[in-house]
């Protein structure tokens, strides 16, 4: 699975898992055992509002962008806070809980 994220400001917490083709939002499954290879799911056929564009399947891979939610950030942006600002998209592999880019400036400032 390659998820990539678009970076939005917010104080929720968005928890992720994975377990084959089902994706996990915040206790939401969603299931994508049932798409086919090359085929497009449109985003507005999934009930995810964390969902930020359609649903392929390209080699097996299952290709979708969530949108990444954080906490505030001073401008301009520290370079502790690229992995959330500018992130890179992840390829998720294995089952169970999915990491995901944060930063806050408590971390930064350890």
């Amino acid at each position: 699975m390659q998820i990539s994220f678009s970076p939005f400001r917010s104080d929720s917490i968005l928890i992720l898992s994975r377990q084959g083709d089902v994706l996990t939002i915040d206790g939401a499954n969603l299931d994508f055992g049932p798409l086919p290879e090359g085929a497009v799911l449109p985003r507005e056929a999934v009930n995810c509002d964390w969902l930020a564009s359609d649903v392929t399947r390209i080699d097996g891979v299952i290709h979708l962008t969530l949108l990444l939610p954080h906490g505030p950030i001073p401008w301009p942006a520290p370079p502790e806070a690229h992995a959330v600002t500018h992130p890179e998209p992840i390829f998720v592999t294995t089952d169970g809980s999915i990491l995901l880019p944060s930063y806050s400036p408590e971390e930064a400032a350890e």
